[in-house]
């Protein structure tokens, strides 16, 4: 700070007034002043010290950062001479920081082609900023590498162009993450599809008693059916012998009669049909276990919603303890696109889950309704259980949470059912109603017929 040498006004005014002509008022007037002007000093001296210190403290937070660098980074000025760089390229072209500031930006290109570019996009650079330019810079044994830069303009307050900063990365880096990052989302979609695969023969291992036996009463009565022909081929056969020997109109009507030959005739068509309706019937709850176990495929078909979910309840209520019952409030038809076999899986998951909610209830009951709305059909599924936890509610659709016993629940079946229904354009809620018991609510596009 300078020192005036000049005579100051308190300095005139001793010079004018004697010392002894001033009064006490007068004195007691200086000082204040004087104490007024130290206090300014002061304050300054403290703000100056504390923007000092936030200065040094934001040099040095930016020197760190340009120091953890990965990228290679240098800062030009419109001239193109290096100004500043970091540690990353003082290691990559093997120069010392000395070396580079103050020399061409051009120095750094290993071939003229890539000089001439990099002049290019500096002289345009005001109006026509450049990403992922591909230039091949001189490495520290002498060789190149094709390196990606990013030029973006360094300008004033007024809008001037000061100069230039640079940021790259080599190519071969850049290549090597995306292969890792391509071969890391490989494995992911791999696992994904294998928990989903796992959870798919979990649930079918729940159902497996109920299948069986709703695959055994059309089975049984295709066989039934046929026992019943297989006795009757004899008197066929006795009744046939007997008209190929020739025996007379009178001998065949009284071996017709006693044969009871118009009976069993009557009986064939029925026995067939039976055994026609019990082969269909085996047929679709083969068709159904195989669309439900099968790998996952980007099936978009059209199907009947209600059908799936009669199907599905009809499957989990055979396999549960006796007393569960399953109310259907369903229209004939819920047209909906997509994979019949991973929305059955979501619906098999809603009513074994509501199935494991009323265990232990005198009277377990699950309602399912149907509706079509707004474009969309609404599935609500409502148990009588105990509901929902409040802590549980956020976190239900949560890979692995679940609340059921050890053994009993992977925490699976509700994450996935959720992924299925987003991928069908749908969306899958959870919560409790004011009466009591839990409600999931599925919603998904409708398809105009």
């Amino acid at each position: 700070m300078s020192i005036d040498s000049g005579n100051s006004p308190f300095e005139s005014l001793a010079q004018a007034t004697p010392p002894e002509a001033l009064s006490e008022a007068t004195w007691i007037e200086v000082i204040r002043k004087m104490d007024e002007v130290y206090n300014e000093l002061l304050q300054y001296e403290v703000a100056l010290e504390q923007k000092n210190a936030a200065l040094e403290e934001s040099q040095q937070f930016i020197f760190s950062v340009l120091t953890s660098m990965s990228d290679l980074l240098v800062v030009c000025d419109r001239h193109a001479v290096i100004e500043e760089v970091n540690q990353a390229l003082i290691n990559f072209t093997g120069k010392s920081e000395a070396q580079l500031k103050g020399a061409k930006l051009a120095s750094l290109f290993a071939e003229a082609g890539s000089r001439e570019s990099a002049e290019r996009v500096i002289a345009r650079l005001a109006s026509e900023p450049a990403h992922d330019l591909e230039l091949q810079f001189r490495t520290r044994d002498g060789g190149a590498t094709p390196v990606a830069l990013n030029f973006t303009p360094r300008l004033s307050g007024a809008g001037k162009l000061l100069g230039v900063v640079i940021t790259g990365r080599p190519v071969g880096e850049l290549r090597r993450a995306y292969r890792a990052l391509r071969e890391a989302h490989d494995a992911l979609k791999r696992t994904q599809q294998q928990l989903l695969q796992s959870e798919k023969m979990a649930s079918l291992g729940r159902l497996v008693a109920g299948v069986a036996h709703e695959l055994n009463n059309p089975i049984s009565f295709v066989l039934g059916n046929v026992h019943a022909m297989r006795r009757y081929t004899p008197r066929f056969k006795r009744y046939l012998d007997a008209v190929h020997a020739g025996a007379s109109h009178e001998a065949l009507a009284g071996l017709r009669e006693e044969l009871h030959i118009d009976r069993i005739l009557d009986d064939l068509a029925p026995l067939l049909d039976g055994a026609i309706e019990g082969a269909e019937r085996t047929r679709d709850i083969v068709d159904g276990l195989k669309r439900f176990s099968a790998a996952d495929r980007n099936e978009n078909v059209q199907f009947n919603l209600a059908e799936i979910i009669e199907r599905s309840a009809h499957w989990v209520t055979r396999a549960t303890p006796p007393g569960f019952r399953v109310e259907l409030e369903l229209p004939e038809r819920l047209p909906v696109a997509g994979s019949p076999g991973q929305m059955q899986q979501v619906i098999i998951n809603l009513v074994q889950n509501a199935a494991d909610a009323t265990d232990g209830i005198s009277e377990p009951l699950l309602t399912v309704c149907a509706w079509q709305e707004n474009g969309e059909i609404a599935v609500a599924f409502h148990d009588n259980g105990p509901g929902i936890a409040a802590e549980a509610l956020d976190k239900i659709f949560d890979p692995f949470y679940t609340t059921k016993p050890v053994g009993k629940g992977t925490g699976l079946g509700l994450s996935i059912s959720y992924g299925i229904v987003e991928r069908h354009g749908g969306r899958l809620s959870a919560g409790n109603l004011p009466e009591g018991g839990a409600e999931f609510v599925l919603r998904l596009p409708a398809v105009t017929c």
